[in-house]
């Protein structure tokens, strides 16, 4: 089973979704944390121009 390639891309393809899904969460928290930014004149321009 261990010689198999299939089973070491399966593994390496699993990790790979792991670490990116971890790296995903640690981005996602940063901006939730953050919070959103105080609307400026600018954006409240826009908005009525729609």
């Amino acid at each position: 089973m261990w010689r198999d390639p299939g089973t070491w891309i399966a593994l390496g393809i699993s990790a790979l979704f792991i670490v990116v899904g971890f790296a995903m969460h640690r981005v996602f928290t940063k901006i939730l944390k953050q919070g959103a930014p105080a609307p400026d004149a600018t954006d409240k321009a826009a908005s009525h121009e729609q």
